[in-house]
């Protein structure tokens, strides 16, 4: 029995999230397996369960999700070692298996949710373009007045998203996401370990150059420092160091 006071607004009636994970790819320029990145549900999912929250995780096809490997704290890189939330997210069994069936984005019901997270990792990158039933619900979250919420490679989704008046939800809006510079340090980082040659990117396209491209108002705080910032109920984070920060500015744009 937990005693804790969540001290949620409305205990009767707490809000809903919905995160949505990246399905299994391929990288198309480095032929290695991608997927979501587990801090971007982890912590998100801490946050919002700690306000009483409840949370339910989606993916554009449904089905089994992978996480990108550098983002496990278990992983033999030891990158992510120090995140002890996703490590406790992965030694509870009745969290772990909320990745081995995840319902279909598409199938969201509005009614029943509030906000909708899209986490990132390098998977959306490869999948989003064809993930049509999840652009069309981000979309109907946004237009509906809901909290529409992505990070990191997550806004890549932003890219395809467009209202029903045709134009890209992103366009006029300032938004954030990851960064040019971090996209560079990526680079040369795989570079310096020869994982590629250097007229290869770990990234196919880059979220700052497109979001300026279809009109954003693209702003990031620096590289690798947490940084989420709010446009009216659009909420964007920059990448896998803003889960927390980007949590918070959804709760307070649920009026919390």
């Amino acid at each position: 029995m937990n005693l804790k006071d969540s001290n949620a607004v409305n205990p009767k009636k707490p809000n809903r999230v919905a995160i949505v994970i990246s399905n299994p790819a391929v990288s198309t320029p480095t032929g290695w397996p991608v997927g979501f990145w587990w801090s971007e549900l982890s912590h998100p999912y801490f946050t919002f369960t700690e306000k009483g929250y409840e949370v339910e995780v989606f993916s554009p096809d449904g089905g089994y999700c992978e996480a990108d490997g550098m983002s496990d704290p278990r992983d033999a890189s030891g990158y992510s070692s120090s995140d002890l939330i996703s490590m406790g997210f992965l030694s509870t069994p009745k969290l772990a298996v909320l990745i081995q069936n995840t319902r279909k984005a598409a199938d969201i019901d509005i009614k029943r949710f509030d906000a909708i997270l899209v986490a990132g990792g390098q998977g959306p990158m490869f999948t989003f373009e064809n993930a049509i039933g999840l652009q069309k619900k981000f979309a109907e979250f946004y237009e509906s007045g809901k909290v529409a919420c992505a990070m990191c490679h997550g806004v890549a989704l932003l890219r395809y998203v467009k209202l029903s008046n045709g134009e890209h939800l992103a366009k006029g809006k300032t938004v954030t996401g990851f960064a040019n510079v971090e996209e560079d340090y990526a680079d040369n980082a795989v570079w310096s370990m020869k994982l590629l040659p250097r007229d290869k990117h770990v990234m196919p396209w880059r979220i700052e150059d497109e979001m300026k491209k279809i009109g954003a108002n693209y702003v990031q705080a620096g590289l690798w420092r947490g940084f989420a910032v709010r446009d009216g109920n659009l909420v964007t984070g920059q990448q896998n160091f803003s889960p927390a920060e980007t949590a918070e500015v959804l709760i307070r744009a649920l009026g919390e």
